[in-house]
């Protein structure tokens, strides 16, 4: 029970102390933040079935924390925007010849490269990071302060994030299995999918 008596009751905590909140209908802001701050060690599992033609996964993204990554700023991918959808990118070392200061955050633009340049590179670098574009989105889940997966139906659950300090939107795609396993032996729900395991080529 809250501090202000209201009751929460969770849909599974596991044995490392967990909540896994599963949501198949709407939510508040308000509901979301109060099982957040009641809960605190909590991943939300959204039923993305009824909104999953208005959800699109694109490129691949090399893992965030490979050297490959660190000199790549991409162009967000969008609906109806092909270039940027298949992968289009600026380079911070190119950049920084004319401007020192420039940072992932801050560059702006500059000459454009296409996956094609990198494509075995990031193929050999990926572990589940992709851009994505979700049109009409439920705004509360990119503002929730605990893990958000989405479950489309198929072996993998699509975890909401950030690809790097660009403020890049991302997602992983974390198979059930794994993100089963982790709930059980992880301690807190911010280590659930963070070790990957490359299986054929990368596939999380």
């Amino acid at each position: 029970m809250a501090e202000d008596g209201e009751i929460h009751r969770a849909d599974v905590k596991t044995p490392t102390g967990i909540v896994i909140e599963i949501q198949h209908s709407s939510m508040t802001d308000a509901e979301r933040v109060s099982r957040e701050n009641f809960y605190q060690n909590l991943i939300w599992v959204i039923d993305g079935t009824v909104f999953q033609y208005n959800f699109d996964i694109y490129h691949m993204l090399p893992d965030p924390k490979s050297e490959l990554a660190q000199d790549l700023i991409w162009s967000k991918a969008k609906r109806h925007m092909n270039g940027a959808n298949a992968g289009m990118f600026f380079r911070l070392s190119e950049a920084l010849v004319d401007d020192p200061s420039v940072t992932k955050a801050t560059l702006r633009g500059g000459w454009v490269h296409g996956m094609r340049e990198i494509e075995e590179e990031v193929k050999n670098s990926y572990n589940g990071y992709h851009q994505y574009d979700w049109v009409r989105p439920r705004k509360t889940w990119l503002d929730a302060t605990c893990p958000v997966y989405i479950d489309f139906g198929d072996e993998y659950l699509v975890k909401l994030g950030t690809y790097d300090e660009s403020g890049l939107k991302c997602i992983r795609l974390v198979s059930k299995r794994k993100f089963v396993h982790d709930a059980m032996v992880e301690g807190e729900a911010r280590n659930v999918a963070t070790r990957f395991y490359p299986i054929a080529r990368g596939m999380p």
